[in-house]
């Protein structure tokens, strides 16, 4: 069984950095894409950013030129560096995983406040 073990969140300023940390376990399989979504309240989940395994990345517009996603040593590991935080990127953070079969797994969660 794949789990993903995310870390990171906390509470910040307007202006601050975070960093979260993503480490996936089990028979992944090997990985299509691994990265972090999230959730604001009242809203849908969104890509954040997202990392294929030959180390392509994709941002959301909202977040390019803040946020840089990046590998550790390990192929099953992925950061998220969050830079001039602003007060709506307060969300829950999901650390996503596909594999190569296609089958997607999700962490539970890092919640990020952004105070104002």
């Amino acid at each position: 069984q794949v789990q993903l073990v995310e870390s990171g969140g906390g509470l910040v300023q307007a202006g601050g950095s975070l960093r979260l940390s993503c480490t996936g376990s089990g028979l992944i399989f090997g990985i299509n894409s691994m990265g972090w979504y999230r959730q604001a309240p009242g809203k849908q989940r969104e890509l954040v950013a997202t990392m294929t395994g030959d180390d392509s990345s994709d941002y959301a517009d909202s977040v390019k030129g803040r946020f840089t996603i990046s590998r550790g040593n390990a192929k099953n590991t992925r950061y998220l560096q969050m830079d001039s935080l602003k007060p709506e990127d307060t969300a829950v953070y999901y650390c996503h995983l596909r594999n190569s079969y296609g089958v997607t797994y999700w962490g539970k969660g890092t919640l990020v406040t952004v105070s104002s």
